[in-house]
């Protein structure tokens, strides 16, 4: 019994001393003073988390199935127009005149892993008629010029081409008889009389997109004549034997090509060609064709343009055209 007594009491010391401390430890968190949490201030600048997701779409069958396009295609249509009317009785003088003119330029170009290829086509014709005289023509030209190149470094193409060139309409000599001193004209050429046919190939050197110069070393050129009677009123034939329709010949040939604006709304466009028969080396045959266009404004333009050109199957002086034009010109790309 007294061991009992004694463990009756140890265990009330026990519980008595444990409810002390916890009193003690009680009153301690009452006298502490609290302190709010720290936190850092807030950013002025305002902030966004990205926002982004995936949404479906369907998208239409044709979008589907397109494909890169690698040509490109522009072309042009100019309209030129002029008149001019006076009384009989005007003090200055003048002659009644109209004349009409138009031109058609179209161009195709395809670029892909450095092969090219390029099919120009230019069609002009104009004529002009004044009173108490026979119309005549300022304008009939037909040229298309095909070229395929590939590259071979960063400047330098080997190319192929093949170009084509004659005229619409009949063409004449004026003169006026003797007797009656009314005028008169003669036919000197006409479609396919001349036609010209030239096939080339050689190497293109191209720095730039607007300038490039092609060198033909083997190239071949084909005159036609079909019309057997106009050496009458021109005694060279333009080179072909007097009653035959065909003459060939084996060239070297140079084509410089220059197309940029040189200033805003005006552009220079220029195409010199060099034409050596390996057989004449000491008569080359050359032409230069410059047009200058400014746009005055989206359907108006002002042209300056001018051919240069030698040639003795037909003179042996040098050939020369000028124009000046006010008119329309309609771009296209479709």
């Amino acid at each position: 019994m007294k061991f009992i007594k004694i463990g009756i009491i140890s265990l009330l010391a026990i519980i008595s001393l444990s409810t002390k401390t916890k009193a003690q430890l009680l009153d301690f968190e009452t006298d502490t003073i609290k302190i709010s949490p720290i936190y850092p201030k807030k950013n002025i600048l305002t902030s966004r988390l990205p926002f982004f997701y995936i949404k479906k779409q369907d998208l239409p069958f044709y979008l589907i199935k397109r494909k890169v396009n690698y040509w490109k295609t522009t072309g042009s249509f100019g309209l030129n127009l002029n008149q001019a009317a006076f009384s009989d009785n005007w003090s200055s003088g003048g002659v009644n005149s109209i004349s009409l003119s138009t031109l058609l330029n179209y161009k195709a170009e395809y670029n892909k892993d450095g092969k090219n290829f390029i099919s120009e086509v230019i069609l002009q014709y104009g004529k002009l008629k004044n009173k108490d005289q026979m119309e005549r023509k300022t304008n009939d030209r037909i040229f298309w010029d095909n070229k395929a190149a590939f590259r071979l470094s960063e400047n330098w193409n080997f190319f192929g081409s093949i170009s084509f060139e004659s005229q619409f309409d009949l063409g004449y000599t004026y003169s006026k008889d003797k007797a009656t001193g009314e005028e008169t004209r003669r036919p000197i050429s006409r479609f396919m009389s001349p036609g010209y046919l030239t096939e080339s190939f050689g190497f293109e050197y191209k720095p730039e997109k607007f300038f490039s110069v092609r060198l033909g070393t083997g190239t071949a050129r084909q005159t036609f004549m079909l019309d057997t009677t106009l050496y009458r009123n021109n005694p060279r034939n333009f080179g072909v034997p007097i009653g035959k329709n065909f003459r060939n010949e084996l060239a070297f040939q140079a084509v410089v090509n220059f197309d940029k604006d040189i200033a805003t709304n005006i552009n220079l466009k220029s195409r010199y060609l060099l034409f050596a028969n390996y057989e004449r080396l000491n008569n080359i045959d050359q032409r230069l064709d410059v047009t200058l266009t400014a746009k005055v404004n989206r359907l108006v333009n002002v042209t300056v343009a001018g051919t240069a050109l030698y040639d003795d199957d037909f003179s042996g002086q040098i050939q020369s055209s000028q124009s000046l034009a006010l008119g329309l010109v309609y771009k296209f790309t479709p």
